[in-house]
This record gives structure tokens, C-alpha cells and sequence, in this order.
């Protein structure tokens, strides 16, 4: 693989590692923020999910580190991309529409890395086709939740 496709893959799976530590930070967020008897089914999936969307960080800042790249910390993360937690801690609609809006993100975003990867790298292909097929799990799910909601 040439040095320029590899700076490319690395580049994407860093994004891809924002995006899963900002996931966790958000659903965190969300499974404690939110009240209400009709919030509790949704914090547990978002409590459930978080260790998830943490092991995808770490499968992600392994493959960065095996390629060569350096997995950023804190002050080089760019998060604040996603939808934040409302300040309506009864808006579990708002809620489930962000988590929608993230794993569409995702799915996006590892569906673009998997077409970089192609013939090049088939080692972070295939880890982001097993890290695609888990947002997509997470997206039916939560249109799922939507759907009981815009009854």
C-alpha cells in the first residue's frame, strides 16, 4: 500500500474514532439525563450500547496504531458533531432522533472507509464491515423506537 493510501485510511479511521468516543460520551449522557416512564426503555438500550460503541473505539485505535498512526488523545480529538443531549430531559423523541442521526453518520462513514480500503487494505476492511454491521443493528433498532412514538 502506498504511503499516500495508508495517511488516507489512517486519516479515516481516526475520524471514525472521534465519532465512536463522541457516541459514548452522548449516549452516556443520554442514559442518565433522561426522565420520565417512557425514557426508561430507551436509557437502557443507550446504557447497554455504551460499552459497545467504546469497543469499537479500540478496535479502531488498534488498526490506527498497526498502520503506523498515533491514536489522539483528548486535545486532538474533534468532537461536537453530533446532536447534544437536549436540555429537555423529557425529550426522548429528540433523543432518539440523534441517536438516528449518529448511526446514519457511522454507517456513512464506514461504508466511505471500506471504498478506500478496497484492494488495499483488507484488514480495516473487514473490521469496519463488522463495525458497519453493528450501527446498522443499532439504526433499525432505534427507528424501531421512533416508530411506537409518531404513533
Amino acid at each position: 500500500m502506498s504511503d499516500e493510501k495508508r495517511a488516507e485510511i489512517i486519516r479515516l479511521l481516526e475520524q471514525a474514532y472521534n465519532m465512536e468516543l463522541e457516541t459514548v460520551t452522548n449516549y452516556l449522557a443520554n442514559s442518565v439525563n433522561l426522565d420520565g416512564v417512557r425514557a426508561e426503555e430507551i436509557k437502557k438500550s443507550l446504557g447497554a450500547d455504551i460499552a459497545e460503541e467504546l469497543g469499537h473505539a479500540q478496535q479502531l485505535a488498534q488498526r490506527i496504531k498497526q498502520l503506523g498512526g498515533r491514536v489522539p488523545g483528548s486535545k486532538s480529538l474533534k468532537i461536537g458533531n453530533q446532536q447534544q443531549p437536549p436540555a429537555d430531559t423529557t425529550d426522548v423523541v429528540g433523543v432518539i432522533k440523534a441517536v438516528i442521526e449518529a448511526e446514519e453518520a457511522a454507517c456513512a462513514h464506514y461504508l466511505k472507509t471500506i471504498r478506500a480500503a478496497e484492494g488495499e487494505d483488507y484488514v480495516t476492511q473487514d473490521l469496519c464491515i463488522r463495525l458497519l454491521a453493528a450501527e446498522e443493528e443499532h439504526l433499525v433498532l432505534f427507528r424501531g423506537f421512533l416508530k411506537e412514538y409518531n404513533r
